[in-house]
Formats: C-alpha cells, structure tokens, sequence
C-alpha cells in the first residue's frame, strides 16, 4: 500500500527523497481520514489552486502545475480510495517540491483538509459537479461587491494580480492598482479593447489576447473566462476592477 502511494507522491514531488515520502505517508496518506467540506474545498481551490492546476470539476485549466485529473488517472484506476488520495493532496498542500512555484502552506489546518477533500472526490472522475458543489463559489447580481467576490473566488484574479482593494498581491499579471488604466489609455489599446475603462476590462477578461500589455505574453491568462464565468460575474467582475484600480 505505501510503495503505491510512494509512487503517485513522488510524481508530484520528484526531488522529495523518498525517505521522507515515506515518513509523510506513514501518517498521511495511509491512515488518513476522510473529512473536510468540499464545497468549501471548492471555492478555496477556485480561489488559490485554479490558475496553476486543472481541475475539470472545478473549471480550471491552469497548466503551471500538474493537471490533477491526468495526475491521479492512474490511482483512479488502481482503486485508490478517496482518502488516501486526499492524504497525498493534503501532503503536497504542506510541503510542496522546494524546486517548484507552488508556495508552501498555501492552506493550512481545515482548509488545506477542504481542499484535499474536494480535489479527492473530484480528480480524475467523470462528469460534472451537481448540487451545492455545482453552485459552489457562484455569485449572484453585477454589483461592485459581487465582483470583488467573484475576484477572490471563482475567478481566481486575487492569484495573479495586485488590487488594493481586494487586498491581493499576486505578480504573475499586470498590476491593476498602477498599470490598468494606464494602458487601457494607449491608443492601440482602445482600438482592439475600447475607449472606455469598462469596455476595455470587459475585453481583457473575454478575450485576453486581443491586446498583451507591454512586458506580458499570451499563454499566462486563461482564455476561457468568456464560458467558465456566468455573464452576471463577468460583469459584477467589470464593475469591481473598473471601480477599484485607481
């Protein structure tokens, strides 16, 4: 049983000796409980985990880390059990591959348990998420304090860029505080996004290629924001970014 989860755990943490893989499963990922609130789960893993891992459950695509339904395909099929699965995400959640970009301890104590148990139940399984894990993270109306949910959460924006006002610091993107208006007002800007501030943040978010900012490629941001977000947390999303940069 160990030598099996050894084996998924290493594929994550290829520079982990396998000494202290074993130690970390010898507690972990063997005997650990099953537990955590997934729908919780979700929305933490909307929020902090989408932009680098895909998840076909949770709607991410994010390729800087390890797509978690190709990861565990393989334990899926040798019949690993959710709980062990959720030991192995709940390892990795605390001590990430030091030679990687996944920060530790991202989530600690409960939430780092919601996390694995969400990723667990859904990771390489069929289908789609139904009930309360379906309507997990959603947001209702278009106001500013919508969106401002919607940039913390689901959209997992708070990931990658800074906003005062949503008291994030993320540095993968274009700081909206100092460079979105700025560069919504170059002329090349307004002539692929708009003239306006909201019409430009509307086409950054829907089709982010369309004009790459200076000092920025295409392939960083996901593209499918136009489908995984519903129209209402598009625009709730527009009102709080146009709202808050400054």
């Amino acid at each position: 049983m160990v030598s099996r989860v050894a084996r998924t755990l290493r594929s994550f943490l290829p520079l982990v000796p396998a000494a202290l893989v074993a130690i970390g499963l010898a507690g972990c990922a063997v005997k650990h409980e099953t537990g955590g609130n997934v729908v919780q789960g979700k929305e933490l893993f909307a929020s902090k985990c989408g932009y680098c891992h895909t998840l076909s459950h949770a709607g991410t695509t994010g390729t800087i880390g390890p797509n978690l339904d190709v990861a565990f395909s393989q334990d899926r099929r040798d019949k690993f059990s959710d709980a062990e699965i959720q030991g192995l995400v709940d390892f990795q959640i605390e001590f990430p591959n030091t030679a990687g970009k996944m920060p530790p301890m991202l989530y600690h104590g409960q939430q780092a348990e919601d996390v694995a148990a969400y990723v667990a139940k859904v990771a390489s399984e069929p289908g789609m998420d139904t009930g309360a894990l379906a309507a997990a993270g959603a947001v209702s109306g278009t106001s500013a304090a919508a969106g401002k949910q919607v940039f913390t959460g689901v959209g997992t924006c708070a990931s990658c860029h800074t906003l005062a006002a949503a008291a994030s610091t993320g540095t993968v993107g274009p700081d909206l505080d100092t460079k979105l208006k700025p560069d919504c007002a170059l002329p090349a800007s307004k002539k692929i996004r708009g003239a306006t501030l909201t019409a430009c943040i509307m086409k950054a978010i829907t089709d982010p290629y369309a004009y790459i900012p200076s000092g920025y490629s295409a392939g960083v941001m996901p593209s499918n924001f136009s489908t995984r977000l519903k129209p209402n947390e598009i625009t709730a999303l527009v009102n709080f970014i146009s709202s808050a940069a400054k």
